[in-house]
């Protein structure tokens, strides 16, 4: 397997929270570059080395990074926009905060041609008993009963190879009914809202922090024949926008899916409850295994109850009434 070099250019006081962010996105492994640590090395160096290299001298003067790798392939693929996309989201909303420039370099090789060469890892596949995902530029020719779903994710997160997709699109499999209305927090390519329609479901809301990932969600739609009136479109914080939360509305929805990440969903869980129906179902994945029961501890917390939780590769999915 081929890896890529990605580094994060970050401050000391980003380091806590990047890495942070890393795990739980499912990057375990990463090397950490801070000046202060080398200084602090250096000045003491005098009483325990008789000799210091220039190159090693000049590590007080590098800049503040984190450097990990990713595999690649589409997994490392899916796990690289959603990092970009924290980090976008990081730049934003910092608030004061010094997290340094959060700029992401892929070692020696150019972020659009990568973007690009990923294409040649997604082919057709089957997701769960009722799905095969396929990418708009392939062919599939194959005899089947299953649904087509095409999907086309460009620079969002959501092609369905990454396992959390895979488990949410499971459990919708098992609770989308005919006349049902979803709530689909963070849609990023649009790839559950659409499984949703496809499933039967009467109307979806998809809703994005990122125009780019709302943008993309609306050429899926129409790529695989939703009508206008099927589902509406949102970006925005319904954290920090209280008049985003009034337009999706509260109360209304029979199924809300969040695949976003283990604190989103901790800080949202207020809001995922009220935007349900009582009796309404949340499926909330993004959550790495070691936090799932932190995540369920918060659902029930609020009045949740936790039906099953489904786990693929380290990667968990919760399914809870409220």
């Amino acid at each position: 397997m081929n890896w890529l070099e990605v580094t994060i250019d970050t401050s000391k006081q980003g380091l806590e929270t990047i890495t942070g962010i890393l795990l739980q996105l499912g990057v375990t492994g990463f090397v950490i570059q801070d000046p202060d640590d080398f200084d602090e090395f250096l000045t003491y160096q005098g009483k325990t080395w008789d000799y210091m290299d220039e190159d090693v001298e000049k590590l007080k003067d590098c800049p503040t990074n984190i450097k990990f790798y990713l595999a690649e392939n589409m997994q490392g693929q899916e796990t690289f926009k959603e990092i970009k996309k924290t980090l976008e989201r990081m730049k934003d909303s910092s608030e004061g905060a010094d997290y340094g420039s959060l700029e992401m370099s892929l070692g020696n090789v150019n972020e659009e041609d990568w973007a690009n060469n990923w294409k040649k890892y997604f082919k057709p596949f089957e997701v769960g008993e009722k799905f095969v995902i396929k990418p708009t530029w392939e062919s599939y020719n194959e005899n089947t009963n299953r649904m087509i779903l095409e999907i086309d994710p460009n620079s969002s997160f959501g092609t369905g190879q990454h396992y959390t997709t895979q488990l949410c699109i499971e459990q919708l499999e098992q609770i989308i009914k005919p006349d049902a209305k979803v709530l689909d927090m963070g849609c990023g390519s649009g790839i559950l809202s659409i499984a949703t329609l496809l499933l039967g479901a009467q109307h979806v809301t998809a809703v994005d922090i990122d125009q780019n990932s709302v943008d993309i969600a609306k050429d899926n739609f129409i790529q695989n024949g939703m009508k206008q009136g099927q589902f509406a479109l949102h970006c925005g914080n319904v954290i920090a926008d209280e008049a985003l939360v009034k337009i999706i509305g509260q109360g209304c929805y029979d199924v809300v899916v969040a695949n976003i990440v283990a604190d989103v969903i901790i800080g949202m869980k207020e809001l995922l409850k009220d935007f349900l129906k009582p009796g309404g179902t949340l499926i909330a994945s993004g959550i790495i295994g070691d936090r799932s029961e932190e995540v369920k501890e918060h659902l029930k917390s609020v009045g949740f109850t936790v039906k099953h939780m489904t786990e693929k590769n380290d990667w968990v999915a919760i399914m809870a009434d409220f």
